[in-house]
Formats: structure tokens, C-alpha cells, sequence
């Protein structure tokens, strides 16, 4: 394709962008190929003489640059508009084309939901980097986090998010779901995620974070008793779980209980992989809130963002790459 002159332009300039940097990176790692093949065979196909589709190419990228700045259906298509380097990302040129709107950004994201290809998309992800050695099975780390859901009232039912639920979280009380995930304890790459409402607690969900084939597990203090548990009985794991904070403060000034503090500190220093992929899909995809109402799309949306954040720890700890697709 012919570039324009504002194309030129911009690819001389001298300085790169955070948002040229951060889009070349997702577009490096991601598996662009077996992506398109994983959902190709949903994709609508041109009938009669009706106007065609808009290419896949062009619409999977739309929807990894919205999930990536965390922006709406409206707020990406202006985004393609107002930025050169989403417009290059995506595969746009103005001067020939319009951006796709909103609305076939949502149907879309709704072709994805109805045939539960997000899911697929986080296991295509997370089966590229294995292939390339970089999601090990030995190891699994626990852990949940809330994300806020609006708690008001001010909508067509009057009601808030019946899915949604409130969670008290120190002296705080908090309103929306929980994103629990098990985590590769040796790479910190998520290989699984469940959504709950947000009062579910998170030692009920330890059993369905294991892939299988770990030998050890390991989880903060909430996941105190975790074996004890009906559901993980039988299995061949080793829980390692933290000790409560008030026992921790209260263990003893001698040489057993320096040993007991030194090994609470190594689990410590192990578990803190799983706040990585906390980070990337709370602060670097800012999906602090949820958009959807019901846990459903929410969870459909939670398995492409912790599949993208895979990509991106994967990448900046690993040299992979993978050749774009043309649009």
C-alpha cells in the first residue's frame, strides 16, 4: 500500500513515542497467524452483493488496541482518528478508508463472546509460549484481586449489578467481581483465570486454579487451610501457604523463630510473581473497573486481557516475536 504524506511524516520523526513503543511491542509478541486462524471460521463471510465485512486483520487489531488503553467502543474509534500510531497499528489509512465505528467494533466483541473465542484466545496465547519453553507445569501460584463494578442505581432497572457482589477487604468494603488466577511459578505467565462475584472467597476457588500437574502450590494467608478442603483432597501438591500477619508479628526472637521469618521472606519473594500480571491488566491496561454489566462478558473480556499481559511479561523477560500479518 501506497504511503501518504502524512505517513512519511510521521515515520521521520526523531522520536518514538511511549505509544509507538508500547504498540510495537504487542505487536512483536503477539501470534497475529494463529489468532486469525482461531477465529476465521466465525468470522462473517461476503454473501450476494451485499457490502463485505470489514477484514479480520483490521478488526482483531481494533479490538487488542481498545483492550490494551482500556478505552469503549466509542472511545477507540475516536482513538484511530486522533493517533497516528493507533492508525498504523491497526492498519488504517484515512486517506482511503474510515475507521471502523462503534458498533462494528461491538458486534464484533459480541462474535467473540457468543462462541467463546476469548477463552480460545487466551489458550492460543498461552500454547504459543509453551511451545516456545516459557510456561513450565512443576509450580502454581494463587491469588485473587477485586475489580470494581459502579454501585449505582441510576440505570433502567433501578437495581445494581445483581452478579456483582460487596467484598470487604481490610476496613473497606468494596463492590464488584473477583479475577482469581493461577499462576506458572516459575515464568509469573497466568495459565488460569475464574471469575467469581466479588464475595466469593478466594480459598474456594485454590482447587480450580491447578492445571494438574504441579507438585507444589503456593498462596498468601488467605488460602489458610487450603488442604484441608474437601475439593483438594488426593492431590499430589504441596501447599505452601503464608502465614496470618498477626502470627507472623508474634513469632519468636530466637533461632527457630528467625528460621520461621527467613522462610515466610523466600515464599514471599516466590509469590510476588503473581502480582505481575495484577499490574499489567490493572495500571499498564488500566482496567481497574468493569465495563460490562453480568459476569459473563466480563469474564470474556478478563481471559483476552491476562492472554495480553502474558504476551507482554513474556516479552519483556524473553526475546519472541512473531511476523505481522498484513491487514
Amino acid at each position: 500500500m501506497q504511503k501518504s504524506f502524512s505517513d512519511l511524516e510521521y515515520a521521520a520523526k526523531k522520536k518514538l513515542t511511549r505509544r509507538d513503543r508500547f504498540l510495537a511491542e504487542i505487536d512483536k509478541v503477539t501470534p497475529w497467524s494463529q489468532l486469525h486462524q482461531l477465529i476465521e471460521p466465525f468470522y462473517p463471510k461476503v454473501v450476494g452483493a451485499g457490502r463485505p465485512p470489514v477484514g479480520l486483520a483490521r478488526m482483531l487489531r481494533m479490538y487488542v488496541a481498545q483492550q490494551c488503553f482500556g478505552l469503549s467502543d466509542e472511545g477507540i474509534e475516536d482513538a484511530i482518528y486522533d493517533s497516528q500510531a493507533i492508525r498504523g497499528f491497526v492498519g488504517i489509512d484515512l486517506n482511503r478508508e474510515s475507521a471502523p465505528d462503534a458498533t462494528t467494533l461491538l458486534k464484533f466483541r459480541r462474535l467473540l463472546e457468543k462462541n467463546e473465542l476469548t477463552r480460545k484466545i487466551f489458550d492460543t496465547i498461552n500454547g504459543h509460549l509453551a511451545e516456545k519453553g516459557l510456561i513450565m507445569r512443576e509450580g502454581t501460584i494463587v491469588d485473587a484481586t477485586l475489580i470494581a463494578a459502579s454501585p449505582s442505581t441510576k440505570n433502567k432497572d433501578k437495581k445494581r449489578d445483581a452478579e456483582m457482589h460487596q467484598s470487604k477487604k481490610g476496613n473497606d468494603w468494596h463492590f464488584g467481581l473477583k479475577a482469581h488466577i493461577g499462576v506458572d511459578a516459575t515464568s509469573g505467565l497466568t495459565h488460569t483465570v475464574v471469575v467469581t462475584a466479588g464475595n466469593v472467597s478466594d480459598v474456594t476457588q485454590a482447587h480450580a486454579l491447578l492445571h494438574g500437574d504441579e507438585v507444589a502450590a503456593l498462596g498468601d494467608a488467605g488460602y489458610q487451610g487450603v488442604e484441608k478442603r474437601e475439593e483438594n483432597q488426593g492431590k499430589a501438591v504441596t501447599w505452601h501457604v503464608a502465614m496470618k500477619r498477626s502470627k507472623r508479628k508474634a513469632l519468636p526472637n530466637n533461632k527457630l523463630g528467625r528460621r520461621m521469618e527467613k522462610l515466610e521472606h523466600l515464599k514471599g519473594s516466590v509469590r510476588a510473581k503473581v502480582e505481575h500480571p495484577f499490574h499489567v491488566v490493572k495500571n499498564l491496561f488500566r482496567h481497574r473497573k468493569v465495563r460490562y454489566r453480568g459476569l459473563a462478558k466480563n469474564t470474556a473480556q478478563l481471559f483476552t486481557l491476562f492472554g495480553f499481559a502474558n504476551l507482554l511479561l513474556a516479552g519483556r523477560r524473553f526475546t519472541i516475536s512473531e511476523s505481522r500479518v498484513a491487514s
